[in-house]
């Protein structure tokens, strides 16, 4: 595979999938769904960690796909894994017990908490939208190690308020997840196609720390709906370099 450079400037959804990427660089194993969450991981293991443990929330494990997985069905993600297990031994075995170490998220609101919301859009009675639901998010949010969610940095996504509360990240604040007897450390970042958030070590509340190549913090405040708080030494994610561009370039094209 040629490193040399592209010509063409990263993506913002480039830059996310990058930094979401890197993140993975000592995980021993992901959870993930399909979309922007499984090609960083793909990439995480083509690049940066060989050894990573892919887990897709079909019930294969240790899949090494070659192409970007169309479904959690997708036939190669089966071929390719060291075991298929069944959906109830996936949350009773490896979910609920904390032998997955990171997992992928995505929601379509956000709140201050790093709560997530993917089940109505609107009153739940009568929704706007309804959306797919929780699917096992609330039990591997409650379990894996930790989470990493994934999202596009907008007002409608990251919300004061939201509209059903599908999945606990802090809750209401410090203390919360203890209550309620959870296992992980909760969402550790938050990472969107603007920055990355990452929870305050004593409030909770979600912090910007990372502003992506050419963003301007303002741009982030304005893409918030509530008043985002600012790390005092906001940082600049490293661009993608040319060997992660080219790596993420041919796997989306196969």
């Amino acid at each position: 595979m040629s490193a040399e450079p592209t010509g063409a400037e990263p993506t913002a959804a480039e830059v996310q999938t990058v930094v979401a990427a890197r993140r993975l660089r000592r995980a021993e194993s992901v959870f993930i769904g399909v979309g922007r969450p499984s090609t960083a991981a793909i990439l995480a293991r083509q690049l940066h960690n060989p050894e990573l443990v892919l887990v897709y929330e079909s019930g294969t494990i240790g899949a090494k796909p070659v192409h970007i997985p169309l479904s959690i069905g997708d036939g190669e993600l089966a071929e390719t894994a060291d075991l298929i297990v069944s959906v109830p031994e996936m949350f009773n075995y490896w979910i609920g017990p904390g032998r997955i170490d990171v997992a992928f998220l995505g929601a379509a609101q956000v709140d201050r908490y790093a709560n997530l919301n993917s089940t109505v859009i609107g009153d739940y009675e009568h929704p706007r939208t309804r959306l797919p639901g929780a699917g096992g998010a609330p039990e591997i949010a409650a379990s894996c190690g930790e989470v990493i969610v994934i999202a596009p940095h907008t007002q409608r996504t990251f919300v004061r308020k939201l509209d059903f509360r599908t999945t606990v990240g802090f809750g209401d604040g410090p203390g919360c997840r203890e209550r309620l007897g959870f296992r992980g450390a909760g969402p550790t970042a938050v990472i969107t196609d603007l920055g990355v958030l990452e929870p305050h070590p004593e409030t909770k509340q979600l912090v910007l720390t990372y502003v992506h190549p050419g963003v301007e913090q303002a741009e982030v405040s304005e893409a918030t709906g509530w008043e985002l708080e600012i790390a005092a030494e906001l940082r600049t994610t490293e661009p993608p370099t040319d060997a992660e561009l080219v790596a993420l370039r041919e796997l989306v094209s196969r």
